[in-house]
């Protein structure tokens, strides 16, 4: 970190560069070192959460776990217990391994049906046959920005263990979730900061498929911190998972990202920030989800930009 400010040198370049330090500065106040009483509830009532996680390698992985809700909990908001017995633990996810090779992990805590969100980094303390405690660095509230709505309806008895495809290139139906993708969770991470979960969110066919290995991302404008852009600025790794609501698969990318400038946008996709960030594919997992779940599609966030193309992956049971 710099030593005259929260930020750490990536996320105030990309602050200085979009002119909104002063934004930053003031939007920071809202971190804190622990969870605040308010969210503690929160999170104890959520059936998911994102998890932001490193490999032995140095690769970025972004994991969506669930379970029932109070498997997440902070009793006194200094740590987080995630309660998943190794039993239920879909060891095809890199999640597991990861927490035992690199201890910094990014939560993020999202109800989608809310347009709620909680971010929490940390360091995992504990990781046994009951789950794993992390003790908190930073927790802060994200506004509610680019959230499709989506009502989680049910979620069934386990399917451990899951089929899982691996690949390297972008072809056939993992293009195609990632071409028709409304959401999508992002991992990245600083050698100091940590690791850190986000969410990013559009109309669908926001995500655009460069070529088999490349895939580019508008930013939208969001609350000037610029965690993801600033790690990605300063390390450049990054991992990605894509949800598809409609078959019940996850797909989990990791790679390397780099932050596009100035760029032409005749149509808004950005919604006027001219600014977007490509991913390169290093590696790719798609696996059916751990549960059958059913979801409900509720509607779109009114702050997506106008996109040209595909139909929203609504997950609703036919």
């Amino acid at each position: 970190m710099n030593e005259t400010t929260a930020f750490h040198d990536g996320e105030r370049r990309m602050q200085v560069l979009a002119g909104e330090t002063a934004i930053a500065d003031r939007n920071i106040a809202g971190l804190s070192d622990s969870v605040i009483g308010g969210a503690r509830p929160f999170i104890a009532k959520q059936s998911m959460a994102v998890l932001a996680s490193t490999d032995a390698r140095g690769a970025v992985w972004a994991s969506v776990v669930f379970g029932k809700p109070g498997f997440l909990h902070t009793d006194d908001g200094h740590a987080i217990a995630i309660d998943v017995p190794y039993k239920d633990r879909d060891l095809a996810d890199p999640l597991w391994e990861n927490m035992a090779a690199q201890a910094d992990l990014g939560m993020l805590f999202i109800e989608l049906g809310s347009r709620r969100r909680y971010r929490v980094n940390g360091t995992v303390q504990r990781l046994d046959s009951l789950g794993a405690g992390v003790a908190i660095r930073e927790a802060y509230p994200n506004c509610p920005k680019y959230i499709q709505r989506r009502h989680l309806r049910q979620i069934g008895e386990s399917k451990l263990p899951v089929q899982a495809a691996h690949g390297t290139v972008l072809r056939g139906a993992v293009a195609e979730i990632a071409t028709r993708a409304d959401t999508l969770f992002v991992a990245s991470r600083h050698d100091r900061a940590g690791a850190d979960a986000s969410h990013r969110g559009g109309q669908p066919g926001f995500v655009e498929l460069v070529d088999d290995t490349t895939l580019r991302i508008p930013d939208y404008h969001g609350n000037s911190l610029f965690n993801t852009l600033g790690n990605i600025a300063a390390d450049g790794r990054a991992g990605l998972c894509i949800l598809d609501f409609t078959h019940g698969q996850v797909l989990q990318l990791t790679g390397t990202a780099a932050v596009l400038w100035n760029q032409d946008d005749p149509h808004g996709e950005t919604g006027g920030t001219r600014r977007y960030w490509e991913f390169k594919v290093q590696q790719w997992i798609l696996r059916d989800l751990p549960h059958a779940m059913e979801w409900e599609y509720l509607d779109a966030s009114p702050f997506n930009p106008a996109v040209r193309h595909a139909e929203p992956d609504t997950g609703n049971t036919p």
